[in-house]
């Protein structure tokens, strides 16, 4: 418990944790409440969005659609996080006196893990209040169902938050993997914004690819939770896990990932 309350302690000592939260916040909201907007906007105007021959755009199920944003777009927040939560320790050198205090260097590293986990959740209820308040208030708007009378919404919400407590982990495993923090976000960034939803999308192509892209981490992370933009994008095959097996991979790429961690990395010499 000392560990763990030590990563606390790290996590709110800093500026880091609530300039990420406030990004998170003004990302989410621009996307969700602007695609709110739009797909409220194209209901009323169908001829004006999509040509006068189009037929009109289905109302039923667009409010978890533009809820999930707070997930399918914002889980980069709590990977990235999970990361320099490791890799900060490296950065600055602070891993020496950290091990005098606990030198049990596995208790060090699942007290991360658990820290995250929740930190991740916590960033998961943020990013929920504020797409489903900006999604929700740009479908009222023009009288598009809002579905928060559904018990199927906030269990979509549920496992959201769920989604991204996970993602925590993963950036902790990443982190442990890679100490290098610069070369840790770069890998972030790059994979979660432009890698995997290219991987996704070609997969979506064919059947049988799409039976292997179902298991990348972005597109177990949209199964977990029940919906995605990524859902409507994809070209052709949209085959997806169920969400407890979205869970799962998830689950599974945090425990293994920083295992391997533990087990390399984190055992060499620290100065």
């Amino acid at each position: 418990m000392r560990a763990l309350g030590s990563e606390f302690q790290k996590i709110f000592t800093t500026r880091m944790w609530w300039l990420l939260t406030l990004l998170l916040v003004l990302y989410v909201a621009f996307l969700a409440g602007g695609f709110g907007a739009f797909l409220g906007w194209a209901t009323d105007n169908p001829d004006a969005a999509a040509g006068a021959s189009s037929t009109p755009l289905p109302t039923d199920g667009l409010a978890p659609l533009v809820y999930s944003f707070a997930s399918s777009i914002g889980y980069v927040f709590p990977v990235l996080f999970g990361a320099l939560a490791v890799t900060t320790e490296f950065r600055h050198k602070t891993l020496t006196p950290t091990f005098l205090v606990q030198p049990h260097r596995n208790t060090v590293l699942w007290a991360k893990y658990v820290s995250q986990l929740l930190f991740g959740a916590a960033l998961g209820v943020v990013a929920f209040a504020t797409s489903v308040g900006t999604g929700a208030g740009a479908l009222a708007a023009f009288g598009i169902d809002t579905a928060l009378d559904s018990s199927d919404t906030w269990a979509l919400i549920g496992r959201g938050v769920l989604a991204m407590a996970l993602w925590g982990t993963i950036g902790v495993g990443l982190g442990a993997l890679v100490t290098n923090q610069v070369a840790a976000i770069v890998i972030v960034i790059a994979f979660t914004q432009f890698v995997e939803p290219i991987l996704r999308l070609a997969a979506s192509l064919n059947d049988v690819t799409a039976s292997i892209g179902k298991f990348l981490p972005g597109a177990a992370s949209d199964a977990l939770v029940g919906a995605s933009f990524y859902s409507v994008a994809a070209i052709g095959s949209s085959d997806a896990l169920e969400w407890w097996q979205g869970g799962l991979v998830l689950l599974g790429i945090g425990l293994v990932t920083t295992l391997i961690g533990g087990l390399t990395t984190w055992r060499r010499d620290v100065s």
